[in-house]
């Protein structure tokens, strides 16, 4: 299964590199939530794909460490921010220079 899930965590990976070099804002907004959909699935990969029961005291047995998730849980909450910031900043943006084209926002797409 870490395989499987190794191969995705590389599309994923490679889906949003792809996006955030593109022109588009919007694209590159997708790029990174994409990309933190990847470090999530990473990291959870690296925790360990185990069957187990809670970690609970008293328990002896395999059990699933809950590090990886709290991790995961906590970028997921960060990466919803970050995503949502950068949201409001594009629709902004449009909204002052009425493009989304990054040569445009940049002022270098007339200069050549």
């Amino acid at each position: 299964m870490e395989i499987v899930m190794s191969v995705v965590v590389g599309i994923l990976f490679m889906s949003a590199t792809y996006l955030m070099l593109s022109k588009s804002l919007l694209r590159i907004i997708v790029g990174t939530a994409i990309l933190s959909h990847g470090a999530h699935l990473l990291i959870l990969t690296m925790g360990g794909l185990k069957k187990g029961a809670a970690p609970l005291l008293g328990e002896n047995g395999p059990y699933t460490d809950p590090l990886p998730q709290a991790l995961i849980l906590t970028a997921i909450v960060i990466a919803f921010g970050v995503t949502a910031f950068f949201l409001v900043l594009a629709y902004r943006a449009y909204q002052e220079l009425g493009t989304d084209n990054m040569d445009k926002l940049r002022g270098t797409e007339g200069n050549d």
